[in-house]
């Protein structure tokens, strides 16, 4: 007779079956009633709408938003190929979203298709589809991306309502920028003889800068016989940035996310106080911090870390080879990491503030931060020589959160964007604020971004004459929130707000964070 734990091995196996199919969403008949109860029992699968289920991977807790959001795609694909077959595309405002590079998890889905019935399905964490009985586009107005069936990029364009401009202008406009000819756009709106989208349209490229566009649209228009009237639908003018070609929808995003950001961080953050006059003894307060900023920054990654095992580390008192089989062994080379990382930072601060360009000098050191924050990971042999190589080459997910970080080749588009403003950008303040978001929203490494978004932050600070800032771990979640709110709603507020009271006690001489 075989054993529970022989039992659950079985049903481990037929789940792993699954997984190698590359099955994400697990319909009930996929599994055996035994398989499955025994499965949902032990807390491999959890249910996330009647009768499919998500593989809950043994580092997450069931109840885990994470889980949920780093699969929402896969499993929104998955369920609506079950339903409708190929019959089905999501809306034409989603459909320019993703077009737009912009993957952030909606709270509510619109899914077109003739088999649907007018009706929402709830699905986890207060997100949801909602199924609109509706014809389809034609097939050469659709694509399949990792798939999700949607308009292709020019029938979004035409197919979006006029709201979409005011409402959502970053993705419209990052999606007109990938276009550099009329003709794809010109071919829908000929063939539907939609003169008054003509209109809209020819008016969204003339704000963009893109004249020779605009004026086909409206001239072909009218030499075809349609009375057309250009107007401008969105609210504000587009940066002159959009005249030239775009490589890509992620070096566009950077961009109009800082530029949209930026003066409400200038009207926020504290005065900067300049370069201060003694380097030295900055550099000296930078030093007498180090222990409360280790503790805080790594508890925020959730290492369980002590202010003596920081201090002993710093003294070279932790010997590795006696901890081999000590269970902080992670822990504490955590804390060798950021110690030699910190150093290395402590030596960029120097650079700042003897007037190097800081945008420059983040973008030459930052890879030297990261290889001291894991280096004796590596030689403690918990991680492998090549995960020092640089930028992830895999997908990153952040826990808990609705925003996807950028794919692993937008990471090579949109760093060199982010370095660029940095180096160009006069406000500290907004180089600090935006310097971590941006960073974070990017999510360049697959380990350790939180740290070397607080290094970078810091660095910033130290070009305007503002003090060493430590994020408290007690406001770690006010800290997040504030994060999500840039990642997913654009508001940049609440993290600035949020900084810029932990910079102001500093500047005041006030603790901001005790160990």
């Amino acid at each position: 007779m075989s054993t529970p734990a022989e039992k659950l091995a079985d049903s481990l196996q037929e789940l792993k079956g699954l997984q190698d199919q590359g099955v994400v969403a697990i319909k009930s008949e996929m599994l055996s009633r035994t398989h499955r109860e025994r499965l949902l029992k032990n807390k491999f699968i959890e249910e996330v709408y009647k009768g499919w289920y998500l593989i809950v991977p043994p580092p997450f807790r069931q109840g885990d938003s994470t889980v949920w959001f780093s699969n929402y795609w896969e499993f929104c694909a998955q369920y609506l190929e079950d339903r409708f077959g190929e019959e089905w595309c999501v809306s034409a405002e989603q459909s320019l979203m993703l077009h737009a590079g912009n993957t952030t998890i909606p709270s509510q889905l619109i899914v077109r298709s003739p088999k649907a019935n007018n009706a929402t399905t709830p699905l986890p964490y207060n997100t949801s589809l909602f199924l609109l009985k509706a014809n389809l586009p034609d097939k050469n107005e659709c694509v399949v991306n990792q798939g999700i069936r949607m308009y292709s990029l020019p029938a979004a364009l035409v197919r979006c309502s006029p709201n979409t401009y005011i409402q959502n202008p970053l993705d419209v406009r990052i999606g007109l920028s990938l276009l550099n000819d009329s003709s794809e756009i010109l071919e829908l709106l000929l063939n539907g003889g939609h003169s008054v989208i003509a209109g809209r349209v020819s008016g969204a490229f003339k704000n963009m800068g893109k004249e020779k566009i605009a004026l086909s649209i409206s001239e072909t228009m009218i030499k075809a016989g349609y009375a057309i009237r250009v107007t401008d639908p969105f609210e504000s003018t587009a940066p002159a940035f959009f005249n030239s070609r775009t490589r890509s929808p992620y070096e566009s995003r950077i961009k109009l996310m800082w530029m949209g950001m930026r003066e409400r961080i200038i009207e926020q953050f504290p005065p900067e106080p300049g370069i201060p006059s003694e380097i030295a003894s900055y550099i000296r307060s930078v030093e007498d911090i180090f222990i409360t900023d280790a503790y805080h920054s790594l508890s925020i990654e959730k290492y369980r870390v002590t202010p003596d095992m920081i201090e002993k580390i710093r003294a070279g008192n932790w010997d590795t080879e006696t901890n081999k089989t000590d269970s902080q062994q992670r822990d504490a080379m955590a804390a060798r990491g950021y110690w030699d990382a910190f150093n290395s930072v402590k030596m960029s601060v120097k650079k700042v503030l003897e007037k190097s360009n800081p945008g420059q000098v983040a973008d030459e050191d930052h890879g030297e931060w990261y290889r001291e924050l894991f280096g004796s990971s590596v030689v403690a042999g918990l991680l492998k020589p090549s995960d020092l190589s640089g930028y992830r080459n895999h997908q990153v997910y952040i826990g808990n959160s609705m925003h996807t970080p950028l794919n692993k080749e937008a990471v090579r588009d949109a760093m060199p964007v982010l370095f660029q403003l940095l180096a160009e950008e006069p406000s500290a303040a907004v180089r600090a604020v935006l310097g971590h978001f941006v960073f974070v929203y990017i999510h360049p490494y697959m380990d350790g971004n939180g740290r070397m978004g607080r290094f970078l932050m810091n660095v910033m600070l130290a070009s305007g004459g503002y003090p060493w800032t430590v994020i408290p771990v007690e406001q770690r979640d006010t800290y997040m929130q504030a994060l999500e709110q840039a990642s997913t709603k654009q508001d940049i507020k609440p993290f600035t707000n949020f900084l810029a009271q932990l910079v102001d006690s500093g500047m005041k001489g006030m603790p901001i964070a005790k160990v």
